[in-house]
């Protein structure tokens, strides 16, 4: 996100189980899910910018869920996938509300949540709007305030005079078509920033991030660390991964994480 936006991926990345895809019913339309029953603590995928369910890593968890017995599950937000609305009319606070939708209506007890870059900053926002329901959480790639910290600061003077004017601007995309950012987009989420003071989780926190990312600096994972109140946060740094972190190696480091982390918050 230094000067590009953050990846949708490419349909290279794409595969799906074979999961039926069932629908939410929200204000104004639906959210598009896959569930998987299985045991709690619950393990939840949340996305990336631009990204959908249907990503290797939202799949691979899936696998791992189906073959260990874990319940799992995986959505799209708003404007995302096939879920109803329009990706420019999404707010960070919008996506939180979806967030906190499914994991009121559609899972039970306590729940892990793993957040992809975005989905890193939603599932800390989400911890913190219900504690009593997030046991762990775990993020790849996270990207809390990347609006505040990584978009707006990229932005030369003409771009922040056409989004200032219009309300809209196109941002390269490395990965995928131009992406629309809007102006409700980055004033809204100052609403939910995260990093400029302590963070109230008290829950375990394992971060992963590649220190070759060039959207999402590894710092940023770092500076969550940093700022998170309890004392169970880890960051591993993957010393050649990228932002997607979906090589297979990368994929099992995830899923030993997320494994590791939901037996941790098991109850015997």
């Amino acid at each position: 996100m230094t000067g590009t936006m953050p990846p949708a991926p490419a349909e290279a990345d794409r595969a799906d189980t074979g999961c039926e895809v069932q629908h939410l019913p929200v204000a104004g339309g639906s959210l598009a899910y896959c569930r998987v029953s299985g045991q709690s603590p619950g393990v939840v995928f949340l996305t990336g910018f631009r990204s959908d369910m249907t990503g290797q890593k939202a799949l691979r968890l899936e696998t791992w869920a189906r073959a260990t017995g874990a319940a799992y599950l995986r959505f799209d937000y708003r404007g995302h996938g096939r879920s109803w609305g329009r990706f420019t009319d999404g707010t960070i606070g919008d996506w939180l509300e979806d967030v906190l939708a499914v994991l009121d209506r559609l899972t039970e007890g306590p729940q892990v949540l793993v957040g992809s870059s975005l989905g890193g900053w939603l599932a800390v926002l989400a911890a913190l709007a219900r504690p009593e329901r997030v046991a762990a959480l775990a993020g790849i790639a996270s990207a809390p305030d990347f609006t505040e910290s990584l978009i707006w600061p990229s932005l030369d003077p003409e771009q922040r005079r056409r989004l200032l004017a219009e309300g809209e601007i196109l941002l390269p995309c490395a990965y995928d078509e131009p992406t629309p950012v809007t102006l409700r987009l980055i004033e809204e989420a100052r609403r939910h920033l995260v990093l400029g003071g302590p963070v109230a989780l008290d829950c375990p926190v394992r971060l992963v991030h590649g220190m070759q990312d060039e959207d999402v600096p590894w710092q940023t994972s770092l500076r969550l660390v940093e700022r998170i109140r309890g004392a169970d946060v880890r960051l591993v740094l993957v010393k050649d991964g990228g932002h997607r972190l979906s090589r297979p190696e990368d994929l099992d480091l995830i899923v030993a994480t997320v494994a590791a982390l939901r037996a941790a918050v098991a109850v015997p």
